[in-house]
Order: C-alpha cells, then structure tokens, then sequence
C-alpha cells in the first residue's frame, strides 16, 4: 500500500502528541489538587487584553486558548479534511463509504444515549459531548501497539476520525453558537467567498494573502456568535489544494502545522482545560445522568454504531472491509474512538453555562476515555496477530 508523506507525517505527529497530551492531562489534575492548586485554576482565569480603538481583544487566558489557539487547531484539522477528500481515504467514495458509515454510527448513538439520559433537563444540550473522536489520543494508544497494529486500520481510524471531526464541527457550527451578529457574520463569510475566489479563479499561491485576511475573519466570526473556531475550517477550504507536494500551498500549511499543533496547541488545550480540583464526594457525581450519558455513550455507544453501521453498509454490499482486517478489528478501533478528550471538553464548554456541570462533563469524559483507551488496547492486543 502506497502512503504519502503527508500521511506518515500526520501518524506520527498525531500518535506521538496523544501521549504529550495524557501527560500534559496526568500533570494539570496534580497541579490543580495540589497546594498551589487555586492559584494554577486561577491563572488560566487571568485576563489578557489586546484591545485597541475599537476592537475588543480583552479574554481570559482559557478563552483565548478555547478561542484563538484552537482555531489553528481546527485549521489543521480543516486542511486533514481537505487532503483527504482531494487524494486520501475519501477521494473514492467506495473505499471512503466504510470510514464515513462507522463515523457516522459512532456520532449517532453515542448522542442518542446522552439524549435519552437527559431529555428534558438543563443537561439535555451536552447531547455533543460523546460524538467526537480524539484523533490525537486514539492514534496515540493505538501506537502503543506497535507493529501489531496493520497499516490499513490505522488509516481506517484515522479516516473515521477526522469524518467525526467534521460531523463535530458542524454540530457545534448548528447547536453551539450564541445569538448571532448577522453584520459580523455576513463579514466573516464575504471574507471566506473572497479568499475561495482568490484561490480558485486567480489562482494565488502565496500563503500570507490567506491568513493575514483569515485573522480579520476570525475576529468577525468571535464577534458574531458563531464559533470562532469555525474560521480554521473555512479558511483551510479557501486555501487551493492544487500542486503536489511543495507546490501545494494547502500541503505546505499542514506540513508547517504538524508540529506546533501536535506538541503546543492540544498540550496547552489540556493544561488549560482539565485542571479540574476533586472536591469532596466528587465520584458521586458520577451517577448523575449527565455523567452517565457521557460515559455511556463514548464507551459504549461509540464503538456499538461504528460496528453496526459498519455492518449494515456491508450486508448492503455499499462498502467492504480492507484487506487483512476483520470486523472484530474494526470493533477494537470503535472502541478507541470513544477517547473523546479534545472535542468533547470543547464542546463541553460551549454546551453549558453553569461551571459545576462543565467540571464534572470533564471528569467524565476523561473517566470515559481512560475505560475506553484501556479496553480498546486490550481488545486489540488480543484480538491483533503479533508481527515479529
């Protein structure tokens, strides 16, 4: 099987910055019950102004990592998106029909059982919080396999992954925006058409007249009330994907981004957002239909729709599996998926306003994803040939 470097670059960064990120998660819930812990919450509580004349740049420092640091985030994730439907895994419908089915599933449930948990409560809006797939954690512990792990269902992951990235940004573009500044949001998308035209009829190249107007974009987009994270994926679709290689401006920007996103951006994200401080009694919160929908639905509704829309694609004969993996394989990879970490606590912050359910929504999508990360690598290491 022929991979690109692209690709390669992409595992490696992505398996290597999960494990960066379990460590970075492991030090901030230390940091935060340790004697220092109120001053470590209270400093990503620190506000950082960089307003000036007329523009208001005054957020905390969480806010700006939510908000400015992962729209760099959501740019990669964006230009992924981009490559793939260009000349990866879902280039060929047939091939991408498999990947697109199990994400598909593995959003679907998971916020089903969230929903039937909470229907009628204050909870009910964190129905988003176990859709979403961690790529960077579910690459990393899938990398603790080592070479036991076939080429094919990586990829296959890391396909369903990023599908679920973009199943999360549309929820969160759909059900997670405030109330919208249609002046602003009208700003923000005449940029995005302007850029898309530049790329696509004047064939520009040069990066610097994509991101210098994408940073005026995303100031109209984080004063409109849509997302501002959503600019990272609109302005990766306005940056042409045409040229191979180098000559790709689209290549060249994911290739930049690789390492910072990987090794800063996500750790910080972690640093930021999961220094959570265990009170008293806080396993108790556990059981709350909140806790339980979260839980329930990255452990077991993640992996049960990935392998029955998986299934069902191939009893209608739309899709296939790859060579040399079977259905059992592809569970082990459904259950992996249910490390939501990254996209779940970001939506996690935007599907509640009252700071006692977002920090136990936290608690227990990290619980989830520990269940998961464990039982997804011991069902691999037993269910996966050993290579010598």
């Amino acid at each position: 099987m022929k991979i690109s470097k692209l690709f390669r670059d992409f595992f490696d960064s992505e398996k290597a910055g999960g494990l960066i990120l379990l460590g970075c998660t492991i030090i901030s819930l230390l940091l935060a019950n340790s004697a220092w812990g109120d001053s470590y919450v209270g400093f990503w509580h620190r506000h950082v102004d960089f307003s000036f004349g007329a523009i208001r740049l005054d957020y905390s420092i969480e806010h700006w990592v939510n908000d400015g640091l992962m729209a760099i985030f959501f740019l990669m994730v964006g230009l992924e998106i981009e490559r793939e439907l260009y000349i990866g895994e879902l280039k060929n419908i047939k091939v991408a029909s498999l990947p697109i089915a199990a994400a598909i599933g593995g959003m679907l449930l998971p916020a089903l059982i969230h929903f039937l948990f909470n229907a009628g409560t204050a909870e009910q809006s964190g129905f988003g919080i176990p859709m979403a797939t961690d790529i960077a954690f579910a690459l990393g512990m899938m990398a603790l396999l080592g070479k036991r792990v076939p080429f094919a269902l990586k990829i296959y992951l890391t396909a369903l992954a990023i599908i679920d990235d973009l199943g999360a940004i549309l929820v969160i573009a759909i059900f997670y925006s405030g109330g919208v500044s249609w002046p602003y949001l009208l700003s923000a998308l005449g940029i995005f058409i302007g850029l898309f035209a530049m790329g696509k009829f004047l064939k520009v190249r040069k990066l610097v007249f994509y991101l210098v107007p994408g940073v005026v974009m995303w100031y109209c987009m984080l004063q409109s009330g849509v997302h501002a994270t959503i600019t990272g994926v609109l302005l990766a679709f306005a940056i042409p994907f045409g040229g191979k290689g180098p000559d790709s401006p689209s290549y060249r920007l994911q290739h930049y981004l690789h390492k910072p996103v990987a090794f800063f951006i996500l750790p910080i994200f972690a640093l930021a957002n999961t220094g959570l401080i265990l009170t008293e009694g806080w396993e108790n919160e556990l059981s709350s239909h909140n806790s339980l929908g979260i839980m329930l639905g990255l452990v077991i509704g993640k992996p049960l729709g990935i392998l029955l829309f998986s299934v069902l694609l191939i009893k209608l004969k739309w899709g296939s599996l790859p060579p040399g993996i079977k259905l059992k394989h592809l569970f082990g990879a459904g259950i992996l998926g249910g490390i939501g970490f990254t996209m779940s606590i970001f939506i996690a912050n935007l599907a509640f306003n009252d700071a006692h359910t977002i920090q136990f929504s936290k608690i227990s999508i990290l619980a989830g994803s520990a269940v998961a990360a464990i039982v997804g690598l011991l069902w691999l290491r037993f269910t996966l040939k050993r290579k010598y």
